[in-house]
C-alpha cells in the first residue's frame, strides 16, 4: 500500500504529464510548495516508480529548456503596460 507521500507524488506526476504543466502550476493546483513538488517528482518518484519518473522528467526537461523564453515574455508583458 502506498503512503500519502507516494500517492501525492504519483498524483503530481500524472497532473504534470496530462497537462504538460510546470512545477509552479502543479504546486498551486495541489496547494503545496514548489520545492515539495520538485522533490516528490524528481527524487521520491524515481525510487518507487521509475517509469512514471521518466515520463515526468521529459516534461520537466522541456520546461527547463523553455524557461528563459517564458521569463523574457513575462518581462516584456510587464513593461508593455
Amino acid at each position: 500500500m502506498k503512503t500519502a507521500v507516494e500517492q501525492r507524488a504519483v498524483e503530481l506526476a500524472e497532473y504534470i504529464i496530462e497537462n504538460k504543466t510546470t512545477v509552479r502550476a502543479a504546486a498551486k493546483k495541489f496547494g503545496v510548495s514548489k520545492s515539495t513538488v520538485f522533490v516528490d517528482v524528481s527524487e521520491r518518484l524515481k525510487k518507487f516508480n521509475p517509469g512514471l519518473y521518466n515520463d515526468v522528467r521529459k516534461i520537466l526537461d522541456v520546461n527547463k529548456a523553455e524557461r528563459h523564453i517564458r521569463g523574457g515574455m513575462a518581462t516584456k508583458q510587464k513593461f508593455s503596460k
